[in-house]
C-alpha cells in the first residue's frame, strides 16, 4: 500500500512550509499516523515531529446543461500536515 499519494502544493501550505515548516500530503484514506510518519522519513530523509491528519467527506454537486440537471459526487480523500524538526526541510520543486 502505497501511503503517500500527493503533495499538497498549494499557496498556503508552501507558506505554512516556509514559516512553520508544515508540509501538506494527501494520504492513503487507512494510513494511520505512524504509517505516515514512517512514510516520509524515509521518502525525504527527514525527522517528523507531529503529524495532523483531516478526512474529507465528498461533496454533491449538481450543474444544469440544456439536457436538463446532472448531479454527482467529488471524491473524498485524507489529507495529513507533517511538521519537521527544526533544520529539517523537504524542496518539492528541485526534480521539476
Amino acid at each position: 500500500m502505497d501511503i503517500l499519494i500527493k503533495p499538497i502544493i498549494t499557496e498556503k501550505m508552501t507558506g505554512q512550509g516556509e514559516k512553520l515548516n508544515r508540509y501538506g500530503f494527501i494520504v492513503h484514506k487507512n494510513a494511520n499516523k505512524l504509517q505516515v510518519k514512517k512514510a516520509v522519513e524515509e521518502m525525504y530523509d527527514v525527522t517528523v515531529a507531529s503529524v495532523n491528519t483531516i478526512v474529507y467527506g465528498g461533496k454533491a454537486k449538481s450543474r444544469y446543461t440544456k439536457t436538463g440537471v446532472i448531479s454527482g459526487k467529488t471524491n473524498s480523500f485524507k489529507k495529513a500536515i507533517v511538521t519537521l524538526a527544526q533544520g529539517d526541510t523537504i524542496d518539492f520543486y528541485s526534480s521539476v
